[in-house]
This record gives C-alpha cells, sequence and structure tokens, in this order.
C-alpha cells in the first residue's frame, strides 16, 4: 500500500493513471496527452508498474500499458477506512476548533498578572457507578491515573491523599513536554466530599495559577452524581493556555472517568457472578 500510494503521489503519474483508466494508450498517446516527453513518460510507467498499478503489453513495435483495477480498489478502501475512523473521530477535531477559540478570546484579555483571579468553574455529571466506586477513583492512585489525563496525555505522577494537609500531585506529559501540578487536600469526608488546591507550576517552579477544587458525590437512580466546583486565583499571563483550555480539558477527563467507573463496575459484577458459580 505504501508503494502505491507513494507512486500515485507525483502528479504526473496520478494524470497517467487517470489516461490508462479511460483505456489502455501507447507510450507515444500518454507522452502527448500529459505533455512529457516519451523517455519521461516511460520512466513514469516503470514507477507505475513496479508498483503493480499497470501492466505492459509489447505489441511488435509498440508497448501498450494498461492500469490494473485490484490495486485502485485495495486503496480505494483503505482511504474508506481512514475516511470513516476520521469521521467517528471528528468530536476530537471539534474540541481542537473550540479550545483554539477559547485561546482567542482570552488573549485578548490576558493582559496583567491576576487577570482571571476568582473566576469558577462548575462541572456535572451522574455516574454509572456507586459513591464508593467513585470515591476510590478519586483516591486510590492507580485508579485516578487511569482517567485523569486529556487524550494524547499519560499520567506520570498522581495522588490526591484523602485527609486534611495530604498530598495533592498531578504530573503528566506528552510528546511536547512534562506538566505538573502540587497542593494539599484541606477537607475530605468519604464518600461524600473532598476538596484540594493544585498549583500549576512552570518550567522553572513557579506557579502559573491555582485551582480550588470542591467534589462532592450525592446518590443518585442512576448511580452517583458528581458536582465539581473549581475556583482560580494567582493567574498570570502565561498561564493562559492553561486557563483557556480549563472548560474543554475537564469536560475529557470527566469522560474518561465516566469510562473508568462503568469499567470497574462492570469488571466488579462479573467477578461477583463467578462466585456465585462456584461450588
Amino acid at each position: 500500500m505504501d508503494r502505491i500510494a507513494a507512486a500515485l503521489g507525483d502528479a504526473a503519474r496520478w494524470r497517467i493513471v487517470e489516461l490508462l483508466a479511460e483505456r489502455p494508450r501507447s507510450v507515444g498517446e500518454l507522452a502527448e496527452l500529459t505533455g512529457l516527453r516519451q523517455p519521461q513518460t516511460t520512466k513514469h510507467l516503470q514507477t507505475l508498474a513496479r508498483a503493480g498499478l499497470v501492466a505492459v503489453f509489447p505489441l511488435g513495435q509498440r508497448r501498450v500499458y494498461a492500469v490494473e483495477a485490484a490495486p485502485l480498489a485495495a486503496l480505494a478502501r483503505r482511504l474508506g477506512e481512514l475516511a470513516e475512523r476520521t469521521e467517528a473521530h471528528q468530536g476530537e477535531r471539534d474540541v481542537l476548533a473550540r479550545y483554539r477559540a477559547a485561546i482567542d478570546a482570552e488573549s485578548a484579555v490576558a493582559d496583567r498578572d491576576r487577570w482571571a483571579d476568582e473566576r469558577t468553574f462548575s462541572f456535572e455529571r451522574v455516574l454509572p457507578a456507586s459513591r464508593d466506586v467513585v470515591w476510590r477513583h478519586w483516591v486510590d492512585p492507580d485508579l485516578l491515573a487511569s482517567w485523569w489525563a486529556p487524550p494524547s496525555m499519560t499520567v506520570t505522577d498522581c495522588v490526591l491523599e484523602p485527609w486534611a494537609g495530604g498530598r495533592a500531585v498531578l504530573e503528566y506529559r506528552d510528546a511536547e513536554g512534562r506538566y505538573r501540578s502540587e497542593g494539599r487536600v484541606h477537607a475530605a469526608a468519604e464518600p461524600e466530599r473532598l476538596g484540594f488546591d493544585l498549583s500549576v507550576l512552570d518550567a522553572a517552579g513557579a506557579v502559573s495559577f491555582t485551582g480550588h477544587y470542591d467534589l462532592t458525590l450525592t446518590g443518585d437512580p442512576h448511580g452517583t452524581r458528581l458536582r465539581l466546583g473549581l475556583r482560580i486565583t494567582e493567574t498570570t499571563v502565561e498561564a493562559m493556555p492553561y486557563i483557556a483550555g480549563i472548560g474543554t480539558g475537564w469536560e475529557q477527563v470527566l469522560d474518561n472517568l465516566a469510562d473508568a467507573v462503568g469499567a470497574s463496575r462492570r469488571a466488579t459484577r462479573r467477578s461477583t457472578q463467578g462466585k456465585e458459580r462456584q461450588p
């Protein structure tokens, strides 16, 4: 497939294949129709032949070329699969577009330090699991690491120690760099409430801004209702891209959390059912 794509990546060879798709043609005819010299046309045909895209038929003094349909059909199927995959993940492109729009909007007002102090955000989800399961996904480091980062990011360190004065840490990385936040838990009541602060640090370890989080978990007929409040302080101008991404970023990680607790509940149910079948 790579050889086919490479062969068709040249405009002249693409035009030759278009002409051969109509009917077989000789080198001279192809040269005349494309405006190329015959030696150039022959080289292009040789490349297409090596990729399996054309077949040559020596007819006395003439060499006539015909296109092969099977490789083109295989390429069409592959392109169709790529188009379907792209459409299936269109939402991720939409997230980038919203993030870009948020950056443009925030750039217009981020002209001084403290520019976004006291700004608040709120998020709410109904999650398909009990409060105990959701709580564990916040305070168990391994479970927390399974969801607490947007796509393309990898969590390298995270902890929310569920007691007053406990550590709060989130560190993740991507291909561009490493990002770290540190703070403290200031309130914890299992499995109902968790309050904590996290300061986003720049490369030198200085605070870019601080987020003050208030998480509450209440029962719901469909599982657990999660409410997350966030207030930011100590905002710097340099923190603008991070602040612009708070809304979309938390929506993404809460999607991750919903998937994680759903998978956990299914795994627990399978385990319980397995034990019930044991004599």
